[in-house]
């Protein structure tokens, strides 16, 4: 993907039901379904305002959602990055780590030093992106383990 100008946006974090939210989440929904083939592509338990209190979206400057992402507290400790998503539109213009730097400052305030966080083997553009912001590749970890689809990372904050 070719690097375009950054995107000016804002980070603001919002209940997980915010409606902006809810309707990044349905749009990465659908585009992971079409990328399988198939809508039961992730293991374990789907995301809830219960189990993911901290989501942040991207605005633009008028106002536009364009990215969200939000993090998962584990039983074990540290916490995993769910839901990371920007819009096919705002791609390549700094919007993804944006949001990263956004959820990596708020497991920090939360004490968090280790963050887990699971893809797919039909995204090689996030596992890039990961990557690339200093994630480093782990076996697959709970729900993930023995999934085929799954690619792990992690990264101490």
């Amino acid at each position: 993907m070719t690097r375009r100008p950054a995107l000016a946006v804002t980070i603001e974090r919002v209940p997980f039901d915010d409606p902006a939210a809810d309707a990044l989440r349905r749009a990465q929904r659908a585009e992971l379904d079409e990328r399988y083939g198939r809508d039961d592509h992730e293991p374990g338990a789907v995301p809830t305002a219960a189990s993911t209190p901290v989501f942040v979206v991207a605005r633009t400057l008028s106002d536009v959602a364009v990215g969200c992402g939000g993090l998962r507290p584990l039983p074990e400790g540290g916490a995993e990055i769910k839901r990371m998503f920007v819009h096919p539109d705002a791609r390549g213009q700094g919007v993804s780590t944006a949001i990263l730097r956004a959820l990596e400052e708020e497991a920090r305030q939360l004490g968090v030093e280790r963050l887990v966080l699971e893809t797919g083997t039909e995204q090689p553009d996030a596992m890039r992106f990961y990557e690339r912001e200093g994630y480093e590749r782990i076996e697959p970890f709970g729900p993930y383990i023995g999934s085929e689809l799954s690619v792990c990372y992690a990264r101490t904050l």
